[in-house]
């Protein structure tokens, strides 16, 4: 009998890591991720290092300056961008090219013109080859959700701004993805329909129980759906701080007016005072 092989220090410490990683492999996890972009001028820095856990089925905001590396950050979460150092982990796999465990939202609905609201949904399904058949009950089962049955077979341009980004949440929950990213996504709608979009957003990702990553710049918005927000320094991004949400689910808009809600926003905005402005 071989006697045992003994372990050194390092490899006692990545063996530990592991088994750390495959005991809580839900969620988002990023580890020491940043990101430098290289140019003819020297390197940029836009992300310094980033160690963060997003977990299954928690909403988590993300709020920022312009600049800080908020859309750079949702970009290499969802694989469309490498980081510089680092690793990210979606639900255990280590995220390397794009991958299609998550849906993205974009602040702009970007619905193809010639294509009806069901076809628009649908284009992932058509885009990744996928029996339409097994699909289609889904996608109009989603437009339900969501306030759209009976206008499948609209256009874009017969939709109003918050129906077409309504329509946007569908095309990126189609695929029945586990995390849905979310890129500032009613910031060209006007503050009453922002504010209905968000009570229709966060019934959405109760019933539906997805994982949501979502960036912003405005506080109110980010206290208001989140069960954690990570405030982030201007650029070169890093985490300020981040903070629990306590505030009771289901929310209506009269959360807005809870003493703790206020405090919060006070909080979080104390970061930009001494910064700058979000803007």
């Amino acid at each position: 009998m071989k006697p045992a092989t003994r372990m050194s220090a390092d490899q006692r410490s990545a063996h530990l890591r592991l088994v750390s990683d495959r005991a809580d492999a839900s969620g988002i996890k990023l580890s020491g991720v940043s990101k430098t972009y290289r140019t003819r001028d020297g390197d940029v820095p836009s992300l310094r290092p980033l160690d963060f856990h997003i977990r299954d089925g928690e909403f988590f905001v993300v709020v920022g300056p312009s600049g800080c590396g908020k859309s750079t950050l949702l970009k290499m979460i969802s694989g469309l961008l490498p980081p510089s150092t680092g690793d990210i982990l979606v639900e255990g796999e280590r995220v390397t090219q794009p991958h299609g465990n998550v849906g993205i939202v974009f602040q702009n609905a970007l619905l193809l013109p010639w294509r009806t609201i069901l076809g628009n949904v649908l284009l992932p399904i058509d885009m990744k080859r996928l029996p339409r058949g097994k699909y289609l009950p889904r996608a109009k089962e989603l437009l339900k959700l969501v306030g759209l049955e009976g206008f499948e077979k609209k256009l874009p341009w017969q939709l109003s701004g918050g129906m077409q980004q309504r329509a946007s949440i569908c095309r990126a929950l189609v695929h029945d993805p586990k995390i849905m990213l979310m890129d500032e996504p009613f910031g060209a709608l006007d503050a009453m329909t922002r504010e209905r979009m968000n009570v229709e957003l966060m019934r959405i990702q109760r019933e539906t129980r997805k994982t949501v990553l979502l960036i912003t710049h405005s506080i109110p918005e980010a206290v208001f759906l989140a069960d954690r927000v990570l405030v982030m320094t201007e650029r070169p991004g890093a985490i300020a701080a981040i903070y629990d949400v306590p505030l009771p689910r289901p929310r209506s808009l009269e959360t807005m007016a809870d003493p703790l809600f206020t405090e919060l926003v006070q909080r979080i905005r104390k970061h930009f005072f001494t910064q700058g402005a979000l803007d």
